[in-house]
């Protein structure tokens, strides 16, 4: 096989969460802000690494009055998440033939268990690196390689797969072979080709064939 461990991002690659993160972000900004934020706004912040980050760039001064806002709207939304289409096959498919797989996320481990306790993924997964367990995110190379710590592996021995260009980023930063992925709806394909992944999917079939 190509890769021995293949590493997942979770939102908009493992989950189909884009929706609800737009309605999080409007509600937040609505909430705290008053008023109605731009989608393209939105994206640009999306974009950034962590939460913080992200509503950094649309209020520097209420940083934390809008991840309030946003978690608190977020959380219940997990109940009605799904999968991304074809996503859980290829998980079985690679669990099929003896892969390690891991996530390296942003998420709070909190976060992470609500999406594990309504989609039945979490026994794919040898080791979940979220963003407790690092001091820096991506796009440093940081969640990517303790994912690897974890899953005790080479660089060279592992794929990274995710939608965003700090995905990508993170990925090429840690050695490791990056994947992109279109699916995820949040981030534009002119933008992770910008990123320079070393192979760009769109759907589940293509993503089995190049790992």
């Amino acid at each position: 096989m190509r890769f021995p461990v293949v590493i997942f991002d979770l939102d908009g690659t493992l989950i189909d969460s884009g929706r609800m993160i737009l309605e999080s972000f409007r509600h937040a900004t609505s909430d705290v802000l008053g008023r109605q934020v731009p989608e393209e706004e939105i994206l640009t912040a999306v974009a950034a690494s962590t939460l913080h980050e992200q509503m950094r760039l649309l209020d520097e001064e209420r940083v934390e009055e809008l991840v309030h806002s946003y978690r608190a709207h977020n959380r219940p939304l997990h109940t009605r998440l799904d999968a991304c289409p074809g996503i859980e096959g290829v998980l079985e498919h690679l669990r099929e033939e003896r892969r390690r797989l891991g996530i390296a996320t942003s998420k709070h481990h909190a976060t992470v268990r609500l999406a594990f306790e309504t989609l039945a993924i979490e026994g794919f997964f040898d080791a979940v690196v979220a963003y407790e367990d690092t001091q820096r995110h991506k796009p440093h190379p940081d969640p990517v390689l303790r994912a690897l710590e974890l899953l005790r592996a080479r660089p060279e021995q592992a794929a990274y797969v995710g939608d965003a260009p700090v995905d990508v980023q993170a990925a090429r930063a840690a050695g490791v072979f990056s994947v992109a992925v279109t699916w995820g709806g949040m981030h534009s394909e002119e933008g992770l080709r910008a990123a320079g992944p070393d192979a760009l999917v769109h759907d589940a079939e293509e993503l089995l064939g190049v790992l």
